[in-house]
């Protein structure tokens, strides 16, 4: 792989080994659609680590055996790069590593990002907001990435907006981050303008630790994607921008709590397919519409049915992706017998008690968070949340086993 930026334009070539058709760090598999795309908003004169990390979410995928970049990178990303990938990555120049002092919050708006948010109240937003791209047409134009835009700035946070078509490099499954982190390429490019030490994002305890969504469902300690001794986590860290996971140690429930009872409640929006709130109707609004019953202690409130194609997951047997906070709604919403979900009702045997450790942080999440920002983590989690007991901890580290 070869690529190159022009201004804030990045172009890539595959070399013969490449692939048109690859997988992520999560193994799903995504096709190739067109090789460049543009990042707004951005300067120009960034450390050349941080433009070759940019790079580097977004061409990984389809990258088998070198990556030559257009200027040459420290020998500390280099090693990140072969040591995670196993990707040969040059040149390699004698720049010194970079480093920041601020924390910021890649912002997207909804309930975890915004209790990432809520846990440091100074740290600026950087919002990533999806553009069309001049060559590829937009087949997923009811995602309404200009209305999240509009609710970024209405927080009143110290905000910088980056505009992208990076999204429409993607062939299949559909317009998407090639890699989960793509969504911080603008960040990236803005580190050294924005002197960032640092990026939070809003990944829960079921993303870091649980194994939840498309991964394995299981405990993942060594989770490659979020854990800081992860290929990622440590990418990162070379380039000077270490992944930092505010509610990593959280459940969604928790994090809709604090979301909901912030000064963001106003702006939280977890659906792009609507605009005049969510949708309603699709499996992310029905997934997120449990979670809130149950921390509200009311009814469900949906107009989705057992037969709807967005609850068919439901009607099957387990386990399911975030089966945790199933479980934590199947105990809490009122007549869930009589919803959607009573067939996942019989399949688990969910109760308060049982899912009581989903109130309260796993304490190894707040160790991972680099000294600089630990103690404010700490003390709002002390305050609002509380740690787990060891036998909670143990719910955790057992889980899927």
């Amino acid at each position: 792989m070869r690529v190159k930026w022009t201004g804030t334009e990045l172009s890539f070539r595959l070399d013969p080994e490449d692939e048109i058709t690859g997988r992520a760090s999560d193994d799903h598999p995504v096709k190739l659609a067109i090789n460049s795309c543009s990042i707004g908003g951005v300067p120009d004169d960034a450390h050349p680590d941080l433009f070759a990390v940019a790079a580097w979410t977004i061409v990984a995928p389809w990258t088998r055996k070198r990556i030559t970049f257009d200027r040459a990178i420290s020998a500390e990303l280099a090693a990140a790069i072969h040591d995670g990938w196993g990707i040969e990555a040059g040149p390699v120049g004698t720049e010194a590593r970079r480093a920041g002092k601020r924390l910021a919050i890649s912002y997207s708006g909804g309930a975890d990002s915004v209790a990432a948010a809520t846990i440091y109240p100074e740290a600026p937003f950087v919002h990533f907001r999806r553009v069309a791209h001049p060559r590829i047409p937009n087949r997923w134009s009811h995602y309404r990435s200009d209305v999240l835009a509009k609710l970024a700035a209405k927080t009143g946070r110290e905000l910088t907006t980056v505009t992208s078509d990076l999204e429409f490099t993607l062939a299949e499954p559909r317009p998407g981050y090639p890699e989960h982190h793509a969504v911080a390429a603008g960040a990236l490019l803005l580190a050294d303008q924005l002197n960032l030490g640092a990026l939070g994002f809003g990944y829960e305890l079921g993303s870091r630790w649980l194994g939840g969504g498309r991964y394995l469902w299981r405990y993942t300690p060594d989770n490659r994607l979020w854990a800081p001794h992860g290929a990622w986590g440590t990418l990162f860290a070379a380039a000077g921008v270490h992944i930092v996971l505010p509610v990593g140690g959280v459940s969604e429930a928790v994090t809709m709590r604090l979301a909901l009872n912030s000064g963001l409640k106003d702006q939280v929006r977890w659906c792009l397919r609507g605009t005049d709130g969510p949708c309603r109707t699709c499996g992310k609004c029905l997934y997120k519409e449990l979670i809130q019953a149950a921390v509200e202690r009311r009814p469900l409130d949906t107009p989705i049915t057992a037969d709807r194609p967005a609850a068919r997951k439901w009607q099957k047997k387990p386990p399911y992706g975030g089966q945790e906070m199933i479980e934590y709604g199947l105990a809490r919403v009122p007549g869930i017998e009589h919803t959607l979900f009573a067939k996942a009702l019989d399949y688990l045997d969910a109760t308060e008690q049982s899912t009581s450790w989903l109130d309260h942080c796993y304490p190894k999440a707040i160790d991972e968070i680099p000294v600089r920002w630990r103690d404010e983590a700490t003390e709002f989690i002390t305050a609002n949340v509380g740690f787990m007991t060891e036998d909670e901890v143990r719910r955790v580290e057992t889980w899927g086993s």
